[in-house]
């Protein structure tokens, strides 16, 4: 911290005030909110909870954001987190696939939910013409670690 001394005269009234901003709580209080959106940022990405099946397949690495498509229990689908009805699927993807050639989709299905089900919504991202789809999975645990190449 910056102190201002005066002359030594003992006549306070020639003192001026201090121009100085100290920056230290600034500081402090952006380094807090620096962590808390550190903590907080992996948990906001996650979307529509399902229960995943587990694999033991190594984890794909991929160069451009995918487009997350959910296959919920009871067959709701959702597009990142909004609810989408089967017809206007098609019609959504489309009009991402021309927005994002390249984007990538990766399709989480529940456990719960029949494998038909879950193919029947691959098939209509094929059918939009998007052809970089992954299946999301949760790593298994007790499955031996796989080296990708």
């Amino acid at each position: 911290m910056a102190m201002s001394m005066g002359g030594g005269g003992g006549d306070d009234d020639d003192a001026m005030p201090m121009a100085e901003m100290n920056v230290t709580p600034l500081v402090d209080v952006m380094l807090v909110l620096l962590i808390i959106f550190m903590v907080a940022a992996p948990m906001m990405t996650v979307g529509v909870p399902v229960n995943l099946p587990k694999t033991a397949a190594a984890r794909a690495a991929s160069t451009n954001p995918p487009l997350v498509l959910t296959v919920a229990p009871g067959g709701k689908l959702f597009i990142r987190q909004e609810e989408v009805t089967e017809d206007a699927l098609t019609q959504r993807l489309v009009a991402m696939r021309e927005a994002d050639p390249e984007a990538p989709v990766h399709v989480r299905g529940d456990r719960s939910v029949p494998y038909g089900d879950v193919l029947r919504v691959m098939g209509r991202v094929s059918r939009a013409g998007i052809t970089k789809v992954s299946l999301i999975a949760e790593a298994d645990a007790a499955a031996p670690a796989v080296q990708a190449r």
